[in-house]
């Protein structure tokens, strides 16, 4: 019984640990140079605008893709290229089948006019370091046909050489942004429905084959 209980104490120990080595986070230098493409399955982009000031109206897009040129000896070099399909909005409307909300804002000239603009696209131009693990991202957001800079607040969420289930070398990321959506032509029924839309992004990018 007593060999027992300390064979189950040492395999115990010896699988902590592997499992801590494996699933322990790398520094984000330690990563190889090249091109990170988005991993879909942990990668989500949600917006919230305001509804008569009574609550803030929530929704996502499904469809959506992004890659980063990856520069690991000095972030700031670092590209990142992404581009949203407006079709693919969900506002989780009730009574979908009675009236098609999604398809309404998708393709509405007043909203997202995904019929003369099918995308959504962002091109970062630089990146500046505010902490270890913070940075401000600024690029170009083009939407509407109309092209203006953004600063995304980015917090570097951790990265690993081997991410245990990919094999792949992985980094993931946590983005703010807010916009007027004024700004970029869409007007409707601001003030009732908020110029203010709150962006929130969560994305994984796994290193391309060379």
């Amino acid at each position: 019984m007593k060999y027992a209980i300390k064979l189950f104490a040492i395999t115990s120990l010896i699988l902590t640990g592997c499992v801590s080595w494996v699933f322990a986070k790398s520094e984000f230098n330690q990563l190889p140079k090249g091109q990170y493409e988005l991993d879909l399955s942990h990668a989500s982009i949600v917006w919230k605008v305001s509804h008569l000031g009574l609550s803030d109206y929530v929704a996502r897009f499904a469809n959506f893709d992004a890659s980063i040129q990856f520069d690991g000896k000095d972030i700031r070099n670092s590209k990142i290229n992404a581009t949203i399909d407006p079709m693919s909005i969900q506002t989780a409307y009730p009574d979908a089948d009675k009236k098609d909300f999604d398809q309404i804002l998708a393709t509405d000239k007043s909203w997202f006019n995904a019929g003369q603009f099918p995308a959504i696209t962002f091109a970062s131009n630089s990146i500046k370091m505010t902490s270890e693990t913070t940075a401000i991202m600024q690029g170009d957001l083009t939407f509407l046909g109309v092209s203006k800079p953004i600063a995304l607040d980015v917090t570097f969420n951790g990265a690993m050489t081997r991410q245990p289930f990919s094999g792949k070398p992985t980094m993931g990321f946590s983005a703010t942004t807010t916009i007027k959506r004024s700004d970029w032509g869409m007007t409707k029924y601001v003030p009732n429905i908020g110029d203010q839309v709150s962006v929130m992004i969560e994305g994984e990018f796994a290193k391309s084959k060379d």
